[in-house]
């Protein structure tokens, strides 16, 4: 069976990209689940597929994140992965679905759960805003803040691989990455047709699809006057190709497999001569 994988929350659980992507599992707060039935629950996901790998965001309430961890003590195992985040949550959502796909290939567990520091360098997580008066999760300078308060004035941000922060109007454009990508995108409470209109064609994404906001969003980004965007490596084989191209490692804290600078599992790091990467030539502009 594939390595489970797991979110916090429903809307983080994007449809798959095809009929082998396996859905993810819904770890829920305390106020929608007794801890008893979180500890049954986990514990079948583990007789199941052996090892969990949960993402979460590093904005959840801190009891839901405690949670978590209680979980994983109560049951005295050392095979679930707490992955604690700090892309936005449509980011998040586009990442849990490319492990879900790699869940399904010849990956151990521990290379599965450390592929997510990997992945999330590929994807280009931001927002079309309303206001950016209440952002507080990328540096936003005095003169932007002045700015959200003229009306109509809107802002596009670039949260992850690198913060950028411009106002639409003017000559600057959010720097994307230079190769292929598709994008989910989710709209808030703003109207504009810029993010399909304007960013994904100068970005040259292949392929645009809308899917539901996440709950946290707004709260994320400060407002509700927003619309969402995730690019992304959709296809499998590149995917596959990338993991596949950094060296492994056996974790030396917890024995299990790893690739990249710390284990998934146990959070033990790796001596930088050690993680060897081998990336070039994986990725272009004409990849799918």
């Amino acid at each position: 069976m594939p390595t489970a994988i797991a979110v916090t929350s429903a809307d983080l659980v994007l449809p798959p990209t095809d009929q082998q992507t396996p859905t993810a599992a819904v770890l829920q707060p305390p106020d929608a689940q007794s801890l008893d039935a979180a500890l049954a629950e986990t514990n079948v996901l583990l007789e199941r597929h052996g090892y969990l790998v949960a993402l979460y965001p590093a904005s959840i309430p801190a009891a839901h994140e405690r949670r978590l961890h209680t979980v994983r003590s109560v049951l005295e195992t050392d095979r679930i992965a707490l992955l604690k985040l700090d892309l936005p949550p449509l980011g998040i959502a586009v990442l849990a679905r490319q492990l879900r796909q790699l869940s399904v290939c010849d990956f151990s567990a521990g290379v599965v759960a450390s592929a997510a520091r990997l992945l999330s360098h590929y994807v280009y997580a931001g927002a079309l805003l309303g206001s950016v008066a209440k952002l507080d999760r990328i540096p936003v300078s005095l003169k932007a803040h002045a700015k959200s308060w003229m009306p109509g004035a809107q802002f596009a941000v670039l949260a992850n691989p690198e913060p950028q922060l411009i106002k639409l109007g003017g000559e600057e454009t959010l720097t994307g990455p230079e190769f292929a990508t598709h994008m989910a995108y989710a709209r808030g409470q703003l109207a504009s047709e810029w993010v399909t209109g304007t960013l994904a064609p100068g970005w040259q994404v292949q392929s645009a699809h809308e899917v539901e906001l996440p709950a946290g969003s707004p709260t994320w980004w400060g407002t509700a006057k927003m619309i969402e965007f995730a690019a992304f490596l959709p296809d499998i084989s590149v995917l596959y190709q990338l993991v596949s191209s950094v060296r492994r490692e056996q974790c030396h804290w917890c024995g299990i497999q790893l690739i990249g600078d710390r284990c998934g599992f146990c959070s033990a790091p790796v001596s930088p001569a050690e993680n060897q990467l081998h990336v070039a030539g994986v990725l272009n502009r004409g990849s799918t």
